[in-house]
């Protein structure tokens, strides 16, 4: 199509307007500060400028020099371009379609090339096209390479193509097929019989009137639908159906009027006959008519549909359906455990009476699933009236013990629809922003708002003569649902891109692949041999604006579409007025990234949109990258690319091994996987209100390099920009990425690959992020603030952030499978300590956008809250979590979660910890001030089990899971701490359990101990607290590759004392490091050696920051435990018990210490000990000998905080604290036998031998009875019993607590099995049970029975509510 067709009417009365503009300005004088020979605003309008129409010679080498100044106004092909020497090409704007093709255009020595400019941009239609094969034999420039546009010192390049808005968002919900999109939707069941009537206007589309007339009921009916007929004006559209039922009494005269029309049906319409019909009053001969005879049963449709035109010359689409529906759903799982009879199958009959008004009497269909989730094969095997028989197999084997569902079929209904799709083919896009500058023609993208990013969809922009200005129609139907709209407080509208400009950049590409580099065709059946434009130092000035790149970049380092190379400053500190920038650009298909940013700058990127490319799209790329901006800026769909270590997928990472050291295994998760939509490798740039709307692996990541790489060696001392702040993060958005919306964490390898580390250069490996002021760790550290962070629909993480201090503020995540991961970076050895913090920000679990099931869909499955399904991030069992701690410390404050909700099998929660963690948790983690709304309060907190996902839970950071809950908000006890529930370091005797999270709630003062082992790595540790020395805790280490040293970093309670013991030998070299101690705080501890050991120990403090260790002390033996207390400044004394092999010692801290710091002001405080150990030695396991004999009386320190009730409760499910004891009590000589049960404070003492039972309302948490059962009555068949129990209501909890010499077996005990006791069970001298009456077994029912005290302090959730399962 010519320029005419193309170009908008307005544009000779703008190019006229622009010309006049131009004259009245040059006439008028420079503006303010100008020059007096300034150029005109419209360089093509230039006097100087000679006409230059080369015509079509590839062997045409142009040389474009001497000042000489040239117009191109005609498409040309030449071999290639070089202007320098004071040379300008400028483009012509005019009607013509200008369509310039060269292997390559260099500008430099004061060269320069113009396509429009600032204040006049180019209104026309003019490409570059880049071509030639990189296997032609063409030698490749040294700097640029082939196929480039290159800009040399000297040279300008100046691109203004049209001024058209870059992207905007959806602001009105896309669903598959268009089907709610535009135009008009009624629908009726039950309660709306008759015939119902639509009027429509031919000219619009749209419905003028509509009625209903009820000719089943009422004979007058008839007569108002023939005046209703002959009142509609002739040439209108009628849209007429029968809803329910219409006949009964429908009259002669309706009929004729109706067969008037055009019916050919409606004159023999019978009883509830599906009918519906569309005309146009007037023309019978446009009828279209379907009618369906009804017998009663089962489903049946009579639907049509007409197109018309409407006035504008737009298609839309009328369809009507009248129809009987019979839905089916699927009943709930039952188990199924017992073995069918060998002949027949099994009944359905019989599981209909075991679960009465559950099993339709004829399913449509049944389904079977093993324990472990796996389909079992079901056939149907013998029916006889209404008794189904059906076989289950597995391997063509009956099955074990399995669950069984059923399809019913529904009662049928009716259902009349009525549809006028004013979008045939096309769909109108309804936007946030003013969009007339987008044409006919133009192409736009509109992302995925679900999780694959391969839901992002292409659309043709069409004419619109009805639009609003914040409207387009484009053609064609979106085959995803995107989202254009706030679900569950969180903005997910989809972006909308445009790929269209008048200034087109692209490479003439082959069609197919073809091997210019080792293994490219492996991996990519196209060509990706494309154009790219390089900026090198010392250019002159480089603006584009209003610029497409297509098919721009190779799979070569260094040819990116936009490469600006080494370039330095490019904004004023470089001497460029006005600053360098690319902006408004439409950079897509391409080859190898977007924009990059190479030891460059100050640059603007604005407004780009960045769509399909390879390898990171936005990228900077050694380090020294500063003080460049992206604002604005888009990119969706970023694929793997072959480049760089992180560029690689899997498999590319795999395959490329020749840049590693023979003998290399690659770990993709580890070494590569990383390409990214905005890839940082200095923090100190800009990113403000950015959308990363779909990588193959992350959105925002900003990596380390800890020197400068590649030809920036030595641009910055080591360590530069781990320590630099943070640039301004604002208001940036990231979704439908695999991997992650935002990482801060990891570097890149900056040695190359060697027989130490095989690894190849620029792999990513680990670093820490720990900004300070001036990038000096020895200044104060300078928070990296995070503001207004949206991340949703991202399958891993939505944001994990490693580094100390990182704060994000007024943030959102929804619908990720971690919404957030805080690990700190002042985990010692790392840091000295810091602090990570997320405040007044929202976390959905899953949200309101169900996004589309395809029938691919990997992940397909209920959500917690509505089991009709969605699309899940990983896997239907993955445990989605809102915030995950990692380390520490971290602190969550005036924070809402919504919509967590777990189901039985997917272990969803709000608040969690890292999954196979083998790393501390610091007990500074603080949570205060949270929200939860539609968020069960089982599904608040979970800390794991063994199990999918979890694995064997058996990591030393597993086992030693804690944060402080400051105000109560998440468990319901202001100032208490929530732990693992079997950590038995940090337990009391008045720990409260939470069955349901698999916690604990408890107080106390707690801190860590790191204890280095050295010169051995697979030593076992095993700790046990004085107090309770049945319960050891027992640790792998931390440091699973290390050789040199193993760490074990136990959260220890303060002011108690502990035993360490070991799996084999202790080590003969042992340091231990006092981590969150306070001045005076205190441990004692004996660690177990062999007999025979001789010990040398000292204590000093490491200034880890000025690299200096300084002696404070030493320690000398004593023989007498006590002198333990007595220390000095300087000495302080260990007890040998060679009788029990335990070397005692009391570690206290000396020094004061910051808030947030792990060790203390000057430093971190160590004990040191080197131990002479005989040789030959055996396992230094001294629990047999430490024990009763160090044993001490468990206390309580801390005592618990009281639970809030009532109106200090925020939500309307609560916890109902449960208290159950017997045991023996000793006064003076004497023993009594004591019980009681609490509920919420109040008591109910036992007063007599046998057991009490009171049962609590499992909805209201209200005390309903409470009864007690002597010795007497459990005797025998205890009826009194069995009816006392039979006659408590479901859904209640029965708590029940022996006293004295009650009978511990017998009859009765079958009623702890009916209320949820394991069967078989076998009761010892105390028992305390805590029940539930139903129909399931909640998690919380549990039985303690000892010898002499048995015990459970727990809480229930009120109301109980059964899980639902997966």
């Amino acid at each position: 199509m010519g320029f005419a067709g193309r170009r908008d009417r307005s544009f000779q009365p703008l190019l006229l307007l622009l010309r006049l503009l131009t004259a009245s300005w040059l006439l008028l004088g420079p503006l303010p500060g100008a020059g007096a020979a300034e150029a005109p605003a419209c360089p093509d309008q230039s006097p100087e400028l000679q006409p230059w129409n080369p015509g079509h010679d590839r062997d045409n080498h142009v040389h474009i020099g001497q000042g000489r100044a040239l117009l191109l106004a005609s498409s040309a092909t030449v071999h290639s371009i070089h202007i320098s020497d004071g040379g300008r090409l400028v483009i012509k704007d005019h009607e013509e379609t200008i369509v310039l093709r060269t292997r390559h255009i260099l500008i430099d020595q004061g060269g320069e090339l113009h396509a429009g400019s600032t204040l006049c941009p180019f209104q026309g239609n003019f490409s570059i096209l880049l071509y030639g094969r990189a296997d032609e034999g063409v030698q490749p420039d040294p700097y640029f390479g082939l196929k480039y546009i290159g800009v040399g010192p000297g040279g300008t390049l100046e691109l203004h193509g049209q001024r058209k808005l870059s992207w905007t968002f959806l602001t009105r919900t896309l669903h598959p097929g268009g089907l709610q999109d535009g135009g008009y939707y009624f629908e009726r069941s039950w309660g709306h019989r008759g015939v119902i009537v639509h009027v429509i206007d031919p000219r619009s589309g749209a419905v003028v009137h509509s009625d209903r007339f009820d000719t089943y009921r009422f004979k007058k009916e008839s007569e108002r639908l023939v005046q209703y007929l002959s009142a509609v004006p002739g040439g209108s559209i009628l849209s007429v159906a029968v809803n329910d039922e219409g006949s009964r009494n429908l009259d002669d005269s309706a009929r004729k009027a109706m067969t008037k029309l055009g019916s050919k049906h409606f004159l023999h319409l019978g009883f509830r006959h599906p009918w519906s019909f569309v005309t146009v009053k007037g023309n019978p001969a446009s009828s279209v008519e379907d009618h369906v005879e009804y017998h009663g049963h089962g489903s049946a449709a009579a639907r049509v549909f007409k197109l018309f035109r409407s006035e504008h010359g737009e298609y839309f689409n009328v369809s009507a359906s009248s129809e009987w529906v019979q839905d089916a759903e699927w009943t709930e799982w039952f188990d199924h455990d017992r073995a069918a009879p060998a002949k027949g199958g099994a009944k359905i009959s019989d599981l209909r009476a075991a679960h009465p008004g559950k099993i339709c009497i004829r399913p449509l269909d049944i389904q079977a699933t093993a324990a472990d989730g796996a389909n079992l094969t079901i056939q149907a095997v013998y029916k006889r009236g209404q008794d189904y028989r059906f076989a289950c197999y597995a391997q063509g084997r009956a099955c074990p013990p399995y669950r069984v569902r059923f399809l019913c079929g529904r009662p049928v209904r009716p259902k009349l629809t009525v549809t006028i799709d004013t979008h045939v083919n096309s769909t109108l896009l309804t936007l946030e922003a003013d969009v007339r500058s987008w044409k006919p023609g133009d192409t736009v993208v509109v992302a995925s708002t679900d999780y694959s990013m391969y839901q992002a969809e292409e659309f043709r922009v069409l004419p619109c003569r009805a639009c609003a200005p914040n409207q387009v129609r484009v053609a064609g139907k979106p085959m995803y649902l995107h989202i254009g709209e706030e679900v569950d407080g969180v903005d997910m509208r989809a972006e909308v891109g445009l790929l269209s400009r008048n200034l087109v950049i692209a490479g003439e590409m082959e069609a197919g692949c073809y091997p210019y580099t080792s293994h490219i065709c492996s991996f990519f059946d196209f060509d990706t041999f494309g154009g790219h434009i390089k900026f090198a130092l010392g250019f002159k000035a480089a603006h584009l604006e209003g610029v497409e790149l297509r098919h721009m970049g190779q799979q070569l380092v260094g040819q990116y579409p936009i490469h600006f190379h080494l370039a330095g400053d490019l904004d004023e500190r470089g001497g460029y007025d006005p600053p360098t920038y690319v902006r408004d650009l439409s950079i897509h298909h391409t080859f190898s990234r977007c924009v990059t940013v190479h030891g460059s700058n100050g640059l603007l990127v604005k407004d780009v949109v960045g769509y399909d490319s390879l390898g990171h799209c936005f990228f900077t790329e050694d380090g020294p990258e500063e003080r460049n901006t992206f604002d604005h800026c888009l990119g969706l769909l970023v694929k793997a690319g072959t480049l760089l270590p992180s560029d690689r997928d899997s498999r590319m990472c795999k395959a490329i091994t020749e840049d590693a050291f023979p003998g290399y295994i690659p770990k993709p998760r580890q070494d590569c996987n990383g390409v990214s939509t905005f890839w940082m490798a200095n923090p100190n740039n800009n990113l403000v209100n950015c959308s990363a709307a779909g990588s193959e692996e992350t959105g925002f990541w900003f990596i380390f390099h800890h020197v400068p790489t590649g030809p920036s060696v030595g641009m910055y001392s080591p360590g530069y920009s781990e320590h630099i702040p943070l640039g301004k993060f604002q208001n940036n958005r990231a979704h439908s990425n695999y991997r992650a919306g935002m990482i801060i964490d990891n570097g890149v390898k900056t040695t190359e690959a060697s027989a130490k580390d095989k690894r190849p250069f620029l792999s990513i490996i680990s670093a820490r992020y720990s900004p300070h002021q001036d990038a000096d760790p020895l200044k104060p550290r300078v928070p990296a603030i995070i503001k207004h962070f949206t991340a949703y629909k991202n399958q891993d993480h939505g944001a994990w952030l490693r580094g100390g201090d990182v704060w994000l503020d007024s943030c959102r995540f929804a619908d990720n499978g971690i919404g957030l991961t805080l690990a700190s970076g002042g985990t010692f050895p790392y840091d000295d300590g810091s602090k990570q913090e997320i405040k007044n920000s929202l976390f959905v679990g899953e949200s309101g956008n169900l996004g589309t099931r395809m029938m691919d869909s990997r992940v397909w499955g209920p959500g917690g809250l509505d089991p009709s399904g969605r699309t899940l991030p990983i896997g239907q069992n993955f445990p989605i979590r809102g915030i995950q701690f990692y380390d520490g410390p971290i602190n969550i404050q005036n924070c809402t979660f919504r919509k967590f909700a777990a189901l039985e099998g997917r272990h969803t929660s709000a608040l969690a910890f890292r999954l196979n963690n083998a790393w501390q948790s610091c007990p500074h983690n603080n949570v205060s001030k949270v929200t939860f709304e539609d968020v069960p309060i089982t599904s608040r907190v979970f800390f794991g089990e063994p199990g999918p996902w979890f694995n064997q839970l058996d990591m030393d950071g597993d086992k030693t899971s804690v944060f402080h809950d400051v105000d109560g908000s998440v468990s319901e006890y202001p100032g208490s701490y929530l732990t693992k529930a079997d950590n038995w370091l940090l337990r009391h005797p008045d720990c409260i359990d939470v069955p349901d999270w698999r916690g604990a709630i408890c107080s106390g003062h707690y801190a860590q101990m790191y204890i280095q082992a050295y010169r051995t790595s697979n030593l076992r540790m095993k700790i046990i607290k004085n107090d309770f020395p049945g319960r050891p805790l027992h640790l792998g280490g931390a440091l699973t590759g290390s050789t040199h040293y193993q760490q074990y970093q136990p959260v220890v309670t303060l002011r108690k004392g502990y035993t360490i013991h070991w799996d084999r030998t202790a080590p003969a070299e042992l340091a231990i490091w006092l981590i969150n101690f306070n001045k005076g705080d205190w441990i004692r501890v004996g660690l177990c050696y062999p007999r025979g050991t001789t010990f040398s120990i000292l204590s000093d403090v490491h200034n880890r920051l000025l690299k200096q260790t300084s002696k404070t002390g030493t320690f000398v033996r004593t023989l007498q435990m006590d002198k333990l207390e007595q220390s000095f400044p300087g000495r302080s004394h260990y007890y040998w018990d060679e009788a029990s092999g335990l070397l005692f010692l009391k570690l206290t801290a000396q020094n004061e210490r910051e808030k947030f710091a792990f060790c203390s002001v000057m430093g971190c405080e160590r004990i040191k000990i080197k131990a002479l150990i005989p040789r030959n030695a055996g396992v230094s396991d001294c629990t047999a000998t430490a024990y009763p004999r160090f044993a001490e009386r468990a206390t309580v320190d801390v005592p618990m905080p009281r639970k809030l009730v009532g109106a200090q409760l925020k939500t309307k499910d609560h916890f109902l604290e449960v208290k159950l004891e017997s045991f023996k009590q000793r006064f003076l000589h004497l023993l009594n036998d004591l019980a009681y049960i609490e509920v919420d404070g109040r008591r109910y003492p036992g007063l007599e031998e046998g057991i009490q039972v009171v049962v609590i309302d499992g909805t209201h948490g209200r005390v309903l009875s409470h009864a007690s059962f002597r010795n007497a009555v459990l005797q025998g068949i205890p009826w009194q019993l069995f009816n006392h129990v039979a006659a408590i209501p479901d859904s209640s909890i029965v708590l029940v607590a022996s006293k004295g010499r009650y009978i511990p077996r017998g009859p009765w005990t079958r009623v702890l099995e009916k209320l949820g006791a394991d069967k078989g069970l076998k009761l010892k001298d105390k028992m305390v049970f805590v029940g539930f009456k139903g129909s399931f077994r909640p998690t919380w029912v549990t039985l303690a029975t000892e010898d002499h005290q048995a015990k459970i302090f727990q809480v229930v959730p009120i109301p109980v509510v059964r899980m639902k399962r997966l």
